[in-house]
């Protein structure tokens, strides 16, 4: 589940790639790796091989480019934990394995989406960033719902605590080196997160 996947949107999955998502594909990266303000509407223009005015033909601005990018990112993560809830009835041990899985490959596809949520998301204004943050409370829910099946009479505070503790372990994928393996590095992270939240 790239950045291209998610904002092409299901009706789009079979077709080409669009302009407008190359040009969002090379905004994230500029934004992931020099910060939002460290980047301007010329220079993501300059990247893409069109002037910055050109842009406007495509996003509104920065904060639109941003929106563009972890709106359907929220979104997918939500309807991606909810499928997978549903595809092992009454074996929550199984719901978290899935998800676990779900999330490691999420992870490794989107580092500069990762980066993102976690160093910009407070640029957007309020309206976008308060459905982000609605999406995401949303997904932490499925996670609560299957750990306090597997740890009966854990209350869902705790269960919340193990969740983000999950995804901090799960997430640290943007500053790892490349001195392990894409397979490998997913086994560890399998691994460590199933360990954690099972203890």
């Amino acid at each position: 589940m790239t950045v291209e996947q998610q904002t092409r949107g299901a009706a789009g999955a079979g077709r080409r790639r669009s302009r407008k998502d190359e040009i969002l594909e090379i905004a994230v990266g500029l934004f992931a790796a020099r910060g939002y303000h460290g980047v301007s509407m010329d220079d993501i223009g300059a990247a893409a091989g069109v002037t910055g005015p050109a842009l406007y033909h495509h996003f509104a601005g920065k904060e639109a480019m941003l929106a563009a990018a972890l709106i359907p990112v929220s979104e997918g993560l939500l309807a991606g934990g909810r499928e997978r809830a549903v595809g092992h009835p009454d074996d929550p041990r199984g719901v978290l394995e899935s998800l676990i899985d779900f999330h490691v490959e999420f992870a490794l596809a989107n580092p500069a989406v990762i980066a993102l949520h976690l160093h910009e998301l407070d640029r957007l204004p309020e309206e976008p960033r308060r459905r982000i943050r609605r999406l995401q409370r949303l997904y932490v829910e499925e996670w609560v719902t299957v750990l306090t099946a597997l740890h009966p009479g854990m209350p869902d505070g705790e269960a919340r605590v193990l969740a983000h503790s999950a995804f901090g372990l799960m997430n640290s994928t943007p500053f790892l080196g490349g001195e392990v393996d894409r397979r490998r590095r997913a086994e560890l992270l399998r691994d460590a997160t199933l360990a954690a939240l099972l203890a």
